[in-house]
Order: C-alpha cells, then structure tokens, then sequence
C-alpha cells in the first residue's frame, strides 16, 4: 500500500484541548442516550404503548452501531476536523427532524439517522490516542470517557427534566441547538491531522471486519464490552417504565435525578486509566464485571418501592455505570495497543459489537420487564454479566499484561516523527 505523505510533528494535546474534547464526547453522545428518560411521554403524545415508544431508543442504538461500522473508519482516511463538524452538522438536523416528527415511524426514522451521526466520540477517542504518548494513553482515554459518561447520564436528568415540563419534542430542539455550536466549536479549535490510510472505502469496511477475526484480544473485548452494555441498556430503558409506573407514580424526571446520582461515575474512569497505565486492563475488566454482579443484586431493592428503593435504584445504577465505563477505558486500552496505525478501525470493529449488544440490550430489557417485572430485569443485568466473567476467567490473562510487536522502524530517510510509528498530524 502507498505511503502516506511524511507529515509535520504531531501537536500536543494540552488540557484545555482535552477537556473541550471530553465536552465533545459528552454532547454528541448524549444524543442516544436522552429519548430513554421519555419513552413513557413520547408513548402518551403519539398515542402508542410504552413498549412500543422503546423502539425510539433501540433505533438510537441501532443507528449509532451502524454509524460506528460506516462511518468510523473514516477516521483513519481523512482529516479529523472535517469529519468531525460534518458529522455534528448531520446530527444537529437529524435532532431537528425527529423534534417535529408526528408520527412513531417518523421519530424512528430520525433517532435512526442521529445515532449514525452521532459517533463523533468514537473518532475523537482513537484520534486523541494517536496524538498522545503510550505512557498516558490510558489516563487520557480515560478523561474523555469521562466526559462521555456525563453526558450519557446527565443526558437523561436534561430530557427527564425537560420533558416534564415543555413536553417530549423540547429535547431534541434544544439539543440540536447545542450540536450546533459544537459543530462551530471544533471547526476552530481540532488541530489539523494526516490520514494514516489512502484505503478506498470499502477495504477500510473490509480491514475492520478482518481485523475482528485476526485479533483474539479485539475480540475478546468486543464480547466483554457487548455483554456488559446490553445489561445495561437493559435496566437503563426499563427503570423509565418503573419509576413511572404503578410501583413509583413517579414523573420522567425521577429518572433524571437518578441518572444525575449515577453522573458519579464520570470521577471513576480517570482512576481507572491510570490503574490500567500501571498494570494492563485484565484486572480492572475482572473488578468490573464482579461490579456490575453485585450491581445487578442491589438493583432488587427497587422492589420495595418507596425511598428505600430508590435509594436502592441509585446505588445499584451508579455501580452499574462506573462498572461498565471502567470496564470500556480497559477495552479501549487494550485493542488501541495493538495496531497504532489501525485505531479507527479497531475502535470501528469494537464499538460496533458493543452497540449491537446494547441494542440488544434495549430490547431484552423491554420485554424482560413486561413479562417478569423488574426482577426479571436485574436477574437479565445478573446473567449478561455474569457470561462476561466466566468468559474472562477461562481466559485466565493474569500474567504480565500482553505488548503488541513494536511496528517495524521507519526509513532513516522519511521520519515520521513519532515513536509509534503512527503517522504524525499536520
């Protein structure tokens, strides 16, 4: 394959830029995330059952996995910026559609195209990797998984909120609004980058899927990530219909205040990547899965209605939320070591086995909650979770965490200008 043109040292990335990027991953992402807290308002306005308004949210995911297996590969094949604002602009006008949808196909239809949108996090995470030095990688992915979680869970406290007093429609307008000025944002402010690839489109589709079957380590991953997610798609989409439902009497924004309680976790994942700089992500997967057991036990406390089963609801969602982004920077950290100049790509192959799982997830957690109520919901989170532990002790990796090969040196007479061997940003 041709080489790329030797670009100019990479910039730095300094901690402005990093939190602006973590701001980034948290608007754009948020945009799955919020229709799960008005699933029950969007049922009564469109005049359809609560499990059938859950569609919204399955499409979300859905269009997110699509997204990640379409369009993240492009991040390895053009410059990141461009991507990046186009991405944003699609976003804030597929928000805007679905704000003014009149129908449930409609609005399924437009969740569809946001969450294929909405993977800018997705680039922006394999990008920062590249520009950053291996011995804080971790702790870097970390931040902007951080700033991922929060606007995953706070997601939920902005639409729950909203939506109970300006109604469903209220929450994609103003988060298109939003969008927007993030589109603004990192047209100025993403440092200008170099393709790492000149693939055609589709060899790029194709390296994601031969790199799931080639790496044993993507792969296990990819089916830690997809099993704990779907679990936690599953209880996120079936506490709206609890705590709305007869048990609670509850309004949408219950749901927010709980996901505003489990925002917590956003402190955890830096911890996490740090932890995993010193001593490889095996172990920090194994107190992540143990978690998000126990999480699914304590989750029961629901059952008993009242405070004290919300302070239960609580709890068990924080755990669950700090188990399951804890457990994506030690994945994340995991497949970003082995191919430098593949990132995109590998994170293309991760990330969209783990929305299918979530989607999955999603819907599991719906009919799961119709048939046996909330228990059968946390026993679903118990089970999923429960696949991806004895999965990671029969691999037994509790030796010295694995190093990929060193990527062969670079000619004496074209420097590119990193250790890696990946190719510098303009």
């Amino acid at each position: 394959m041709p080489a790329a043109p030797t670009p100019a040292p990479a910039p730095t990335l300094g901690r402005r830029l990093i939190l602006l990027l973590a701001v980034a991953c948290g608007t754009a992402v948020a945009n799955v995330y919020f229709p799960q807290a008005v699933v029950p308002l969007i049922a009564k306005s469109l005049h359809v059952t609560p499990g059938s308004a859950a569609i919204v949210v399955t499409c979300a995911q859905l269009g997110y996995a699509a997204g990640i297996f379409l369009l993240v590969p492009l991040g390895d094949r053009l410059p990141h910026r461009r991507l990046i604002t186009w991405l944003l602009l699609v976003t804030s006008a597929g928000l805007v559609l679905a704000g003014t949808a009149t129908g449930l196909a409609a609005l399924a239809a437009a969740s569809a195209l946001v969450g294929a949108a909405t993977v800018v996090p997705q680039v922006i995470i394999p990008m920062a990797a590249g520009l950053t030095e291996p011995e804080r990688r971790g702790a870097v992915t970390g931040t902007l998984l951080s700033g991922l979680i929060g606007g995953i869970l706070l997601a939920r406290t902005f639409s729950g909120t909203l939506g109970q007093w300006l109604g469903w429609r209220a929450p994609y307008l103003i988060a298109a609004g939003l969008v927007l000025l993030l589109a603004l944002a990192m047209a100025t402010a993403l440092p200008t980058t170099s393709p790492t690839t000149d693939q055609r489109y589709p060899a790029l589709l194709a390296e994601s899927l031969r790199l799931l079957r080639a790496e044993p380590l993507l792969r296990r991953s990819c089916l830690y990530q997809a099993l704990v997610f779907a679990g936690f798609s599953a209880a996120w989409t079936a506490l709206a219909l609890l705590v709305t439902g007869p048990r609670y009497h509850l309004g949408t924004s219950a749901v927010g205040v709980i996901a505003l309680v489990g925002a917590a976790s956003m402190f955890a994942t830096p911890a996490a990547g740090r932890r995993i700089d010193r001593s490889g992500p095996d172990r920090v997967n194994l107190a992540c899965m143990l978690g998000a057991v126990a999480a699914a036990a304590l989750l029961l406390t629901g059952l008993l209605g009242g405070a004290a089963g919300l302070v239960g609801l609580g709890a068990g969602m924080l755990l669950l939320d700090v188990a399951m982004q804890s457990g994506q920077v030690a994945n994340q950290s995991r497949i970003f070591a082995l191919r430098p100049d593949a990132r995109a790509r590998l994170n293309t192959a991760y990330m969209t086995c783990a929305f299918l799982g979530g989607s999955v997830g999603s819907w599991l957690g719906v009919r799961a909650y119709g048939a046996l109520g909330w228990g059968g919901v946390c026993a679903l989170v118990a089970l999923l979770a429960g696949l991806a532990l004895v999965r990671h002790l029969l691999a037994r990796p509790w030796g010295p965490a694995p190093q990929p090969a060193a990527p062969p040196a670079p000619p004496a007479a074209a420097p590119t200008g990193r250790e890696d061997g990946v190719p510098a940003a303009r």
